[in-house]
């Protein structure tokens, strides 16, 4: 069978050197009959080593002409679900049945990494941990600490819910067609729960309207959030009063604000606007 060309439209570049394939699948560490859920499996570079770990692989491609050539390798294996679909669109909780969590691996392609990582965050409840490749610049902003000028609206969300470290970087050249990007893969593990009380979608939406503009100051964007947000800074005494509350100077920026300010900023407005 030919294999399909990789689409530029789906920001497809394939991981062709195994010797990185295999660095992956070691950094997860799948365990015999455990479920792993692979996003975008493409050409089953990880799939046939994850398969030959012993684990049950749910793999979800969005790509038609990808389907036929991933069911001719694995389609007669046991341990092996195909969903074709978009991931962003998955529940990945309904596609893991019958076991109750599952661990992600993926090469993620490079315009939907954002999107994915927080399609992650909101179902790490069944999908408490992931092995990604992502653009190195990706990987650099998820791990980016308070004051950094790569810190932002995606630092604070996965630092919120998940522990994320570094594993190593992967080339160009590991890759066809060959970006014009390293990568680097990461692995995310989500926290405990969160507090009693916590609004995470507050949370969200707070985080959000803080970084709308980065070079302006908190105070400023917070100011111009949408308007039932700013409902809601009003029955806490407004914006500023707000941030006195919280003990966070309204002339600080987003990005110097940390983990823990974000959530007692968000504890602040949750029990101010009742």
């Amino acid at each position: 069978m030919n294999l399909p060309r990789a689409k530029k439209r789906l920001g497809q570049n394939f991981l062709v050197d195994e010797s990185y394939a295999r660095r992956i699948v070691e950094g997860l560490g799948p365990r015999a009959g455990e479920t792993v859920v692979e996003i975008g499996p493409g050409r089953g570079a990880l799939t046939a080593l994850l398969l030959g770990r012993g684990a049950r692989v749910v793999a979800v491609e969005l790509d038609r002409e990808l389907v036929p050539v991933l069911l001719e390798r694995f389609g007669g294996h046991d341990d092996f679900r195909l969903i074709e679909a978009d991931a962003l669109e998955v529940d990945f909780c309904e596609a893991i049945s019958p076991a109750a969590s599952a661990r992600v691996v993926a090469n993620l392609p490079y315009n939907i990494s954002t999107a994915i990582l927080q399609r992650l965050v909101e179902q790490r409840a069944c999908v408490p941990e992931s092995v990604l490749m992502l653009q190195r610049e990706v990987v650099e902003r998820i791990t980016a600490p308070p004051g950094s000028a790569e810190r932002g609206y995606l630092t604070v969300l996965v630092a919120a819910f998940c522990e994320s470290e570094a594993l190593f970087d992967v080339p160009p050249g590991a890759f066809r067609p060959v970006p014009k990007v390293w990568s680097t893969v990461a692995r995310l593990r989500a926290r405990g729960a969160e507090p009693e009380g916590f609004d995470e979608r507050l949370f969200q939406r707070l985080v959000s309207a803080g970084f709308a503009q980065k070079r302006k100051t908190i105070l400023n964007n917070l100011r111009h959030a949408p308007e039932d947000l700013r409902a809601l800074f009003e029955k806490a005494g407004g914006a500023a009063a707000l941030l006195e509350a919280t003990v966070i100077d309204p002339q600080r920026r987003a990005e110097a604000l940390t983990q823990e300010e974000w959530a007692r900023l968000t504890k602040t407005l949750t029990a101010g606007g009742r």
